[in-house]
Parts: C-alpha cells; sequence; structure tokens
C-alpha cells in the first residue's frame, strides 16, 4: 500500500502546481454520483423558476395546439335508387358470393320473425318471402351449345338444330289460364339481392344478369340451379352519353358491324347458360338502323333470344323476340309496384298473357315476392320470360 502510495506521489513531482477550481474538477470528476445530483438540482431549480414567472406548472412542457369544430352538415342518407341505382359506373360494383348469411336479405341488426310457411318479418316491418327449395335445370354449359371466341366461348346453334334460346330456357306447359311473366335484371352487382332475388323469387320468375359482375358464371350456376332462366343485359347507348355511360363495352349508335361483332364477343363470352339477351338501356342506339340491325343479325346466327323492356320498339331480326308491356318499378314503393304488377293481370285476363320488366332494388323483389304468392288462387299461370318470345323473322 505505502510503495504505492510513494509511487503516487513521486509521478506528481516536477507537474506545475493546480489552483483551487482544477482540484475541484478533478475531485468531482472522482466522482460522478456528485455531478448528477448536482444536475438534478439545477432542474428542479429551473422548473421552480418557472413556476413562480408564470403560475402554470405544464408551462415548460412541450405542447401543440389544434382548433376543433363540429361538422354541422346534414347526415344524408342514401336512398335505395342511389344504392342500387343506374348512374354511370356506380351500376358495376363488384359482387360476391361469399360472407352471406344463410338468411340472405333478411334483418340487418333488426330482430327477425319467422312465420310458419316460412317467410319472416322483421321488426321494421319489412315482408321477406321464404327461402325456396332449389330445382335445378340441366347445368351449363350443354355439349354443343358453344364454341370458342377471341375472349372465351361464345353461344353458337348446334350442329344438330339445338339452339340456346330453347335449350337454356325453362320449360313451360300452359295449363289455360292467362300467363303474365316477370324479368327482374340487374342481377349480379349487389351480393344480398342477387342471392334473394335467386333464392326467394320462384323460378319461373326470368333473372337477368349484368356482364360487368363479379363472379358471373357463379351467379348463373346458382340462378340456374334454384331453376331460373336467365339472360345476359347488354349495354346499349343511352340519350345523355358519354355523360351517361353504361361501362366500356357500351353498344353504340355510331357502330358498324365490325364494331358490334367485336364488343359482342367480349360481351357474350362473359358466362354460358343464358337463353337470351336484353337490353340496358339503349334509346339512342335504336335510332341507328345499322348499329341495331348488325346486333339482330349476330343474335339471330347464335341462336339467341333478345328480350327488351321497350325500349327496342319490338325491333325484328333475333332468334326469338319478346318486348315488355310495362316496367313495373319506376315508381319504388310497394304500393305503386304491387298496382303496375296488378295491371299485369288485368292486361293478362284480356289479351291471354302480360309480360312486365323490373329492376334488383330490395323493393322490387320482396314486393314480387309477395305478389306472386296468390297468383295461381286468382287464375294467373306464372310463366317465364321465354314463353312470351316470338321466332324472330330477319329485318
Amino acid at each position: 500500500m505505502f510503495a504505492k502510495r510513494q509511487s503516487a506521489l513521486a509521478a506528481a513531482a516536477g507537474n506545475p502546481s493546480q489552483s483551487r477550481m482544477e482540484r475541484i474538477g478533478q475531485a468531482l470528476l472522482a466522482r460522478p454520483q456528485v455531478i448528477a445530483g448536482a444536475a438534478g438540482l439545477c432542474v428542479v431549480g429551473a422548473v421552480a423558476l418557472v413556476v413562480a414567472l408564470t403560475g402554470d406548472p405544464k408551462a415548460g412542457m412541450p405542447s401543440a395546439r389544434a382548433r376543433l369544430t363540429a361538422d354541422k352538415s346534414p347526415i344524408e342518407v342514401a336512398s335505395g335508387q342511389e344504392v342500387f341505382g343506374l348512374a354511370g359506373m356506380d351500376l358495376y360494383q363488384d359482387a360476391t358470393l361469399e360472407g352471406l348469411d344463410a338468411e340472405g336479405a333478411a334483418g340487418f341488426g333488426d330482430a327477425v320473425i319467422t312465420l310458419p310457411d316460412g317467410a319472416s318479418v322483421s321488426s321494421t316491418g319489412t315482408f321477406t318471402a321464404p327461402v325456396r327449395q332449389p330445382n335445378p335445370l340441366p347445368a351449363a354449359p350443354i355439349a354443343g351449345l358453344h364454341q370458342p371466341g377471341p375472349e372465351g366461348p361464345l353461344p353458337r346453334i348446334a350442329a344438330d338444330g339445338r339452339v340456346p334460346a330453347q335449350v337454356y330456357a325453362r320449360p313451360f306447359r300452359a295449363n289455360g289460364k292467362p300467363t303474365v311473366a316477370l324479368v327482374v335484371g340487374g342481377l349480379g352487382l349487389n351480393a344480398v339481392t342477387t342471392r334473394a332475388a335467386i333464392e326467394r323469387l320462384p323460378p319461373e320468375v326470368t333473372l337477368s344478369f349484368v356482364p360487368y359482375a363479379d363472379g358471373l358464371q357463379r351467379w348463373i350456376d346458382l340462378a340456374r340451379s334454384y331453376g331460373h332462366e336467365v339472360i345476359l343485359e347488354l349495354p346499349m347507348e343511352p340519350t345523355g352519353y358519354p355523360d351517361n355511360d353504361p361501362g366500356p363495352y357500351t353498344l353504340l349508335a355510331s357502330s358498324s358491324a365490325d364494331d358490334v361483332s367485336v364488343k359482342l364477343d367480349w360481351l357474350l363470352s362473359r358466362a354460358v347458360g343464358y337463353f337470351g339477351v336484353g337490353n340496358y338501356l339503349g334509346d339512342r342506339f335504336v335510332t341507328s338502323d345499322g348499329a341495331t340491325n348488325a346486333l339482330m343479325v349476330q343474335l339471330r346466327q347464335r341462336g339467341l333470344a333478345l328480350l327488351d323492356d321497350g325500349t327496342l320498339e319490338r325491333k325484328p331480326g333475333a332468334f326469338a323476340r319478346a318486348t315488355a308491356d310495362r316496367i313495373v318499378d319506376e315508381d319504388q314503393s310497394p304500393a305503386a309496384i304491387l298496382r303496375q304488377l296488378h295491371a299485369l293481370e288485368v292486361q293478362a285476363k284480356t289479351d291471354g298473357s302480360a309480360f312486365g320488366s323490373a329492376f334488383s332494388y330490395p323493393v322490387t323483389v320482396e314486393t314480387a315476392a309477395r305478389w306472386v304468392a296468390g297468383l295461381d288462387q286468382r287464375g294467373i299461370q306464372l310463366a317465364p320470360a321465354s314463353a312470351m318470345t316470338r321466332r324472330g323473322r330477319a329485318a
């Protein structure tokens, strides 16, 4: 011990003398806990000084300010027409089969009472028709009725003379009563209403699907598994185009025969299993005889029926034709729709048959499901729309 101390003193011998502050500094460096204590006292002193000057114990802390204002704009509730509407590309929403509950359109967050016949009524007063049991039509594709196309399989007349307009149609046998047919369109856009139409409307109701719908073949397969014949909608140029735009494959009034053929190749190849096509819009398209005739030639050569909502003015030329007598849901209220459906009954009893067209608004699906329940007792036979078609003649 003494030897080490002696060596330290010897090492310091001959160095310049140190001032008092230097000696204090060296002593502090040798004791870091002293430095930490001193720093702490400095911080406490600074905070005390701020509090004394401002009276705010948080005045020395970092802060940020933001001005919050209440949104006083009224809440806008979308109408049924906006949600399932026809405005531009809003029509072509994605739709999938996954994630649907077993009850389809029945009850979202409200109490649902199931009736003995399988129907249900929600706490909001909504009537929901019962889910029907599958009654399948033959699965598509059916051999001989398709050929390869540039975008996928295209319908054709089979070598033995069979045509899609007949083979894919729902069989029908008249019982002598006046007949009424109904087409519900715009399907494949909204999963809930599409499934509700497939499962809750009777199989005699014809279903019309949009070619832009996701999962189109699965929807058509599901519809046919419940016994519904189906048609495919063709977007046609409306008044106001392109502001009113039915999509990129719209058939235009200015189209040449080649243009019509190219777009039809894409539209008709979206799926298989439809017996015909229908129009979506098209009041401007039909003003062109050239474009309309080119469409009719293609449909006749492929053995497809054409059903329209009145827009095509009963123009001839497809393999088979039918034109709706009225659109039943232009006024989207249950009472108004029911009046139009009853008007079809009156017409059927006068003329022997009547044909109605509708869009897949939820109110339409539910009202139609209720209306068909008592048709037979009222002396009316419900028929598929294919039963309303007549073999066409060339334009």
